[in-house]
């Protein structure tokens, strides 16, 4: 039977290549979500009559909201069914992008920002849903590995077409037009779900039985909610010091969040079924790797709104900045993407050669070399489009390769979780770093634009992350994780 053949007898739930088609649509949008936004974030600031520090927030609630809910939709997911939570997930983010489009004053807009981060459960239930309805194929693993690999490379075409896109219209239209593009994306995703994805008999779907199952144990709601209240409370804080950097009700909160975290930790080692298995964070050969993951979110995930809000103030009017439109500067961010791709690709190939410690650690040293370069070098488009391609390359490498770092580094029971772990330690990374850039860059802001102080900040701060990681990477992180 050929491989064709063998893609479209799946029962029950129609074929496995009509199910990867469907799910390749949601994440080309995605995709889109990722990139079609980042060069308008100036023009959103203006909209709403906020500083372009404050767009930082926006990264910052969402990545926070997104550490929530990738846990949380994974096990919701083994317990009612993959396709349910990936449906759920779906509606929620539409209904997300287009109260974008319609949101009344800023805190609504940041609001509706941080609920359309549910998108980022998509490619983690996508896998499992595919995982799953590819059980009945000779070769589910290398089936599943392929229909992952055509998802991701969906993923990073729609960040592409989604960031050049958003720069060019943008030029050309009003907001709320540009804001209306990918809310009705994200309404065919809804469909594409409904259609292409057929529901499975429960008796064919193991995930979906798990409530069913009298062995199984409660959700761990205790441990949800102590963690979201930390993660509230975290947030407060730094919105307090963004005002002021004495105000004691921001460190009590700081304080009191660590305390639930504290409280937390308690939970979940007590929880049969936890959240987060916390006992994976004192392993010594999964630590440094969750670490690493941590410090490389602060630029991967935190930096990219100080990029774009950098590319788009005008030097004549600051005496910083790039004075790009918003189409120059989805180009840059359409180069970073590409680039990143490439190193993704450039990984399996130099790691064969130079073995995978040496590779990673040069990968964090590609990116801290990036960052380092911005300080001297950040006074025109040609400078910029460099330093962006080498942290690009750097990046693409360390976004590949660190989820099967930590899957080798783990024990053989537990590697879906710790790569699990590692992506949501490398979000709450980009979201402590996008809040803490967003105070740094309105220390000194006059007028609309953020401070030259506050982007030197963000440069240096991200050079020092990825050169710690390296650091980790070539001298503390075990041999058995390559």
């Amino acid at each position: 039977m050929n491989k064709t053949s063998r893609l479209k007898t799946l029962p029950a739930g129609g074929s496995l290549f009509a199910v990867v088609g469907a799910l390749a649509f949601v994440e080309f949008v995605s995709g889109i979500i990722q990139g079609y936004y980042t060069p308008l974030l100036t023009d959103i600031a203006r909209n709403f009559g906020v500083n372009d520090a404050d767009v930082n927030w926006l990264e910052g609630a969402q990545l926070m909201l997104s550490a929530l809910v990738v846990p949380l939709f994974a096990k919701l997911g083994d317990r009612v069914g993959h396709r349910r939570m990936l449906l759920i997930s779906a509606v929620l983010t539409a209904a997300a992008t287009l109260a974008l489009a319609f949101a009344p004053g800023w805190w609504w807009f940041m609001a509706a920002w941080a609920l359309q981060g549910v998108y980022v459960v998509w490619l983690p239930l996508e896998i499992a849903l595919v995982w799953i309805r590819a059980a009945d194929h000779p070769d589910s693993k290398h089936t599943t590995a392929k229909a992952a690999g055509v998802l991701v490379a969906c993923l990073q075409l729609g960040a592409i077409a989604g960031a050049l896109a958003g720069g060019a219209l943008i030029d050309s239209l009003p907001l709320l037009t540009v804001l209306l593009v990918p809310a009705a994306a994200t309404v065919l995703c809804v469909i594409a779900v409904l259609i292409g994805v057929k529901p499975r008999p429960r008796a064919a779907n193991p995930a979906a039985n798990t409530a069913a199952n009298p062995a199984a144990t409660g959700f761990d709601s205790a441990g949800m909610a102590v963690i979201a209240t930390a993660l509230v409370l975290f947030t407060g804080a730094l919105i307090l010091l963004r005002v002021s950097l004495t105000n004691p009700w921001a460190w009590s909160a700081l304080a009191l969040s660590l305390g639930f975290v504290a409280l937390f930790v308690r939970i979940e080692r007590r929880h049969p079924d936890p959240l987060i298995d916390v006992s994976m964070f004192r392993n010594n050969a999964l630590w440094p790797v969750f670490l690493t993951a941590g410090l490389f979110g602060m630029s991967v995930l935190g930096a990219q709104a100080p990029l774009s809000t950098f590319a788009r103030t005008d030097p004549a009017e600051h005496g910083f900045g790039l004075g790009a439109p918003g189409f120059k500067t989805s180009l840059l961010i359409g180069v970073y993407v590409l680039v990143m791709s490439i190193g993704a690709l450039l990984y399996p190939r130099l790691r064969a050669y130079f073995g995978g410690k040496r590779v990673l650690a040069g990968a964090a040293l590609t990116v801290a070399l990036g960052y380092g370069l911005f300080v001297p070098f950040h006074h025109d488009y040609l400078q910029v489009l460099i330093n962006m391609a080498i942290v690009g390359c750097g990046s693409g490498m360390l976004v590949a390769a660190l989820p099967a770092a930590a899957a080798a580094a783990a024990p053989t029971t537990q590697t879906g979780v710790a790569t699990g772990l590692t992506n949501s330690v490398k979000t709450v990374g980009g979201a402590v770093a996008s809040c803490v850039f967003g105070i740094a860059l309105l220390s000194g802001a006059t007028g609309t634009a953020g401070s030259i102080s506050g982007y030197y900040t963000v440069w240096i701060v991200c050079s020092a992350s990825a050169f710690i990681a390296a650091l980790l990477l070539m001298f503390v992180l075990p041999k058995r994780a390559f």
